[in-house]
């Protein structure tokens, strides 16, 4: 199964379209490109997207229109609006129809990919809040209070005990990515909060050895995998 994040591009300048789609490529996105804003809903309809960046001045349907149309079908799939105007009163446009965020042209390939990702860990920030409850194992994880329970043994974890075991079950039985969890619950990847992450997976390995059959592995050169037999989740 691919799990990448497939994103819906809309650009009718046909050289950056091609640039900015070669780019998200190569960072391991999935990037549709559509040159007009009629093209660019038809695509839409038919995929499934992780986020849109659309593109303001388009022929056949401008990106404000195709923003509104795509709200029409999915209220919450972010979109990034790209444009070369800067006044005051586009940008608010933009906002009002629901714009995630807003890059004024020229811009920096690097400076799209981080508000890109910036917008998509909100995202999966946000969705894994909702949960509320995981059973790993024999343990259940209360995310709001932060507690782990097994059979009478309650234990209670730090912010972000909670936050990186969260991820971990959000990801049971799959690789979690270290660089994903580190920017997620560490905004940054720098040495000093790796090593910190170490020490909290070793926290919580601690906390689940009650149960043999849960443990979290190393994955060389990729992350962590929460191996939880019968893993699910409630809201």
């Amino acid at each position: 199964m691919d799990e990448r994040h497939r994103i819906l591009l809309c650009e009718d300048d046909e050289n950056l379209g091609m640039l900015l789609r070669e780019y998200l490529q190569a960072k391991g996105y999935i990037a549709d490109l559509c040159p007009d804003g009629e093209i660019g809903y038809k695509t839409f309809l038919k995929g499934k997207y992780n986020i849109c960046v659309l593109d303001v001045m388009m022929p056949k349907k401008d990106g404000f229109t195709l923003a509104q149309d795509i709200r029409t079908v999915n209220a919450e799939v972010p979109i990034i609006f790209l444009t070369a105007k800067s006044l005051k009163e586009d940008i608010l446009e933009g906002f009002k129809i629901g714009a995630d965020d807003y890059i004024t042209k020229p811009f920096s390939m690097e400076e799209l990919v981080f508000r890109i990702e910036a917008i998509l860990r909100r995202v999966k920030g946000n969705r894994d809040k909702e949960i509320t409850m995981y059973r790993i194992g024999r343990f259940t994880f209360d995310t709001q209070k932060q507690v782990l329970l097994i059979d009478d043994k309650s234990t209670k974890l730090t912010t972000k005990e909670a936050e990186l075991l969260s991820l971990l079950c959000a990801h049971a039985n799959q690789i979690l990515e270290r660089n994903y969890a580190l920017k997620t619950i560490w905004i940054d990847d720098n040495y000093f909060n790796a090593r910190s992450m170490d020490v909290y997976i070793t926290k919580l390995r601690k906390h689940l050895r009650d149960d043999p059959a849960v443990e979290i592995i190393n994955i060389h050169g990729k992350g962590y995998k929460l191996i939880a037999p019968g893993a699910d989740e409630s809201k």
